[in-house]
């Protein structure tokens, strides 16, 4: 399961026009009155000029309409558009809804037409059973949350961005004033709002509106449905991250899902020297030779002890490897993990599972290692995954396994449930494909 939106338990018009003041209005001296009245006496145009001036004061001043918190539109891009929304309502029951198209909710918001959104596991999990941990599904919600998109409209206070610019969607809002957002890990916020996971809605939908500072311009050399990669991959720098991966280090991940090979892609980009992809099916192996992995190990049915030993001498980990990341959530490869770590070496748990498990506590006791959790992404991680697109440093294009239209949504996600894509796109309701 896609660990951004595992629960912890995952736009624009032309700037607005200023408002003008209307002047207040000057007496004028009728001109029959001027060529007829005797020319007055030397203080008379100062008494004069000050009546006039008086009589200026006093004249009403005409209110200034209140401000629009979205920018006055020079066209509007969504005239004739569809919101039409793929809507989980109970498990294995999906729908299609013409929703109004969302309106800023302040003059920092932009409004961004949706392009191409990838599934996540999390949308196959609530779509199959309706809820992932205590996030329960008791209203129609609208899936998705891995989007790109071409801003439509923007805010009177937006800045960053204007319409036309395409951008990839970060799909959880924080509150910005709690412990957690202000010690810089918004991630962890209790009161985040993220798409598709219940009560709110995600981004499989024609239109979105979000904060501008989590909408992120792409290069041009990025494409929109590389776009669409942008939040699984800012995953995977959080998961690398949090492993304090260094140049040199030797790097196992176990699982090769699309967060695993993103994790993959990502340690060689942070110039591990020798990288792990470890997995039960041959082919995700093989694919994962060509994102990042150096090595590969298909996992054995034997003890996580034995499964252990072979990984350390086949792939040449002498005495273990400097960091270790499960991707999987699977019980035995956490197992396995903490036996192939090296001594004083780092842990990262990235993937999701069941909520209690066996766990070696022993292995990491004795060997003290550093143990992490990695939970979404958090700052700048959505940046360096654009940068990392950018710069070819991370190859997401071979990732995508297929594009449909958004009306075979559901044809998508039965290809996800089957296990044999990678990553699956579906294009927005206005994509033409």
């Amino acid at each position: 399961m896609c660990t951004s939106c595992a629960p912890p338990a995952e736009e624009v018009v032309a700037p607005a026009a200023a408002v003008e003041q209307n002047a207040a209005p000057v007496a004028e001296t009728p001109a029959a009155v001027a060529e007829t009245t005797p020319a007055p006496e030397a203080e008379a145009p100062a008494v004069a000029a000050q009546s006039e001036k008086e009589k200026a004061a006093a004249a009403p001043t005409e209110a200034a309409p209140a401000a629009s918190t979205e920018a006055t539109p020079a066209v509007d891009l969504t005239a004739g558009k569809s919101n039409l929304s793929f809507i989980l309502n109970k498990p294995l029951d999906l729908t299609f809804e013409e929703r109004p198209i969302p309106t800023l909710k302040t003059d920092r918001d932009v409004l961004v037409a949706v392009n191409y959104t990838g599934i996540c596991g999390s949308d196959v999990h609530y779509w199959l059973h309706g809820a992932i941990g205590h996030f329960v599904v008791k209203s129609p919600m609208v899936l998705g949350h891995e989007s790109a998109g071409t801003v439509v409209s923007v805010g009177s206070a937006v800045t960053s961005l204007a319409v036309g610019d395409r951008v990839a969607l970060e799909p959880g809002y924080p509150c910005r004033h709690c412990a957690s957002c202000l010690g810089g890990h918004y991630n962890l916020c209790p009161e985040m709002a993220f798409a598709a996971t219940p009560p709110y809605d995600g981004t499989l939908a024609g239109f979105w509106s979000a904060p501008a500072d989590f909408c992120y311009k792409l290069p041009d050399n990025v494409s929109l449905q590389e776009g669409a990669m942008v939040e699984p991959l800012a995953v995977g720098v959080h998961i690398v991250k949090q492993g304090g991966v260094q140049p040199g280090d030797s790097v196992v991940v176990m699982g090769a899902g699309p967060v695993g090979l993103l994790c993959a892609a990502v340690a060689r980009a942070f110039g591990a020297s020798k990288v792990v992809s470890v997995d039960i099916i041959p082919s995700k192996l093989e694919f994962a030779k060509t994102i990042g992995a150096t090595h590969t190990y298909m996992s054995q049915r034997v003890s996580a002890e034995e499964n252990a030993a072979n990984l350390i001498r086949e792939c040449g980990l002498g005495e273990g490897a400097d960091v270790v990341i499960d991707a999987s959530g699977a019980e035995p490869s956490i197992q396995t993990s903490l036996h192939v770590v090296r001594m004083g070496g780092t842990y990262v748990q990235g993937g999701m599972g069941k909520s209690d498990i066996n766990f070696p506590i022993m292995k990491l006791c004795l060997k003290e290692v550093t143990a992490k959790g990695s939970f979404r992404y958090g700052s700048g991680d959505y940046k360096l995954a654009v940068q990392l697109l950018s710069s070819g440093l991370v190859d997401v294009k071979k990732m995508v396994s297929g594009v449909v239209a958004f009306k075979d949504a559901e044809k998508a996600f039965e290809k996800v449930r089957e296990g044999q894509v990678i990553k699956m796109l579906i294009a927005g309701p206005n994509e033409t494909i």
